[in-house]
């Protein structure tokens, strides 16, 4: 009885997380799998597929699809590569003050998301906004961000632009003082330039930390819903609706929560094939 009370100490402090895991975990991914093979606009559970074959032929999911894919190619790449050049600049032995700027670059990550898009939508609105304000001042004529759909997605992706590159630049940051200063004076000794080091020996050995920094973007992009949202509505039309706030719209709007789930396990897949294919293409030997 002892030894049987000794074993079940550990297991008594593990069982409130179980609990919250299988109820607030667990359940919710077994039923939202359920709830994609049913019509749950119809009472009762009968189980079909006509969820996962109206994927392909619903336009609306097309057009989400298509602009979250656009704002992953697009967007990612290059605030991975603001990201590294600001890990790069942060790390540099001739910056003061590092501690500040490297808070300042993370900071909007700190930052509410409805209150930075509230913001984002005040400052690129046509009529009073402070970007039209300063294009106006050096004589450019205004633009209307917010109802036009090029200059809308354009503002989805500088606001994502301007809240995650610092974050990225840190987790880059972290991997590039994980280097040896020794391979750069090795290069050094070889007679190698700046520009032949950072593209020979930095960015090969920064190929994880970017590399982890391109898996989460991928996810994050995925499931974008705050900006499009709260910034543009998924306007004008559905030029800015995002596979993230199209699925709010079935669950929240349309209590289509069926078809929602489905949608959400859609995602779910999507994202685990980008991220295979992503290791295997960039993990090298890691993988």
């Amino acid at each position: 009885m002892l030894r049987f009370r000794q074993n079940a100490v550990p297991y008594g402090f593990l069982m409130p997380y179980l609990l919250i895991f299988l109820v607030f975990w667990a359940y919710p991914l077994v039923r939202s799998l359920l709830d994609s093979f049913d019509d749950s606009r119809i009472l009762g559970f009968s189980f079909n597929t006509t969820n996962w074959t109206r994927l392909f032929s619903d336009p609306f999911f097309l057009t989400a699809l298509k602009n979250t894919l656009f704002i992953m190619v697009i967007q990612v790449p290059v605030m991975l590569a603001l990201a590294v050049g600001l890990a790069v600049a942060l790390n540099s032995g001739v910056l003061k003050a590092k501690g500040f700027y490297r808070f300042a670059f993370f900071a909007p990550l700190v930052v509410g998301t409805t209150a930075y898009s509230a913001i984002f939508r005040l400052i690129f609105n046509t009529q009073y906004g402070a970007v039209n304000q300063g294009l106006n001042a050096i004589g450019i004529a205004s633009v209307d961000w917010l109802n036009q759909p090029g200059p809308a997605m354009a503002v989805i992706m500088m606001a994502i632009t301007w809240r995650w590159a610092g974050y990225n630049a840190i987790l880059i940051l972290a991997g590039l003082q994980s280097i040896g200063q020794e391979v750069y004076e090795a290069a050094a000794l070889d007679g190698a330039s700046k520009t032949t080091t950072f593209f020979r020996i930095t960015l090969p050995l920064l190929r994880p930390s970017i590399l982890f920094c391109l898996v989460i973007s991928v996810f994050g992009t995925l499931q974008l819903f705050t900006e499009p949202a709260l910034i543009t509505a998924s306007g004008p039309g559905n030029a800015t609706m995002t596979l993230g706030t199209y699925l709010y719209q079935q669950g929240f709007r349309s209590f289509n929560f069926g078809y929602a789930s489905a949608i959400a396990y859609g995602v779910a897949i999507l994202g685990a094939v980008v991220s295979w294919i992503q290791l295997k293409v960039l993990g090298g030997d890691n993988t």
